[in-house]
């Protein structure tokens, strides 16, 4: 079991910058890959960035390449997607979840919520 905190959401103007963060915990979390999601009010989920246990495999959404960063600390059992530029559609709640393998993210966070205002 992989236990997952986001935090770092809030309010912020259109070309601004946030950083979130998502805390791991559970058995061999750091061996995990490690994904962000987000959903937009009426829309469905939808992936934003995922990286591999070691950081050597990233892949964007292509809305957010470019202006968004996946970054991971194993030491901290702690992920981050630094999130510059930001635009209104940018708007959504931001969920952290992990993969054993890459494949089915099982293990989800509470979500995030974070608002671009134009």
């Amino acid at each position: 079991q992989v236990q997952l905190v986001e935090s770092g959401g809030g309010l912020v103007q259109a070309g601004g910058s946030l950083r979130l963060s998502c805390a791991a915990s559970g058995r061999a979390s750091s061996n995990y890959h490690m994904g962000w999601f987000r959903q937009a009010p009426g829309k469905e989920r939808e992936f934003v960035a995922t990286m591999n246990w070691s950081g050597a495999v990233i892949n964007y959404a292509n809305s957010v390449k470019g202006r968004f960063t996946i970054s991971r600390d194993n030491a901290k059992n702690t992920v981050y997607l630094q999130m510059n530029s930001l635009k209104p559609e940018d708007t959504a709640v931001y969920y952290c979840a992990a993969s054993r393998f890459g494949s089915n993210y099982n293990y989800w966070g509470q979500g995030t919520q974070v608002t671009v205002s134009s």
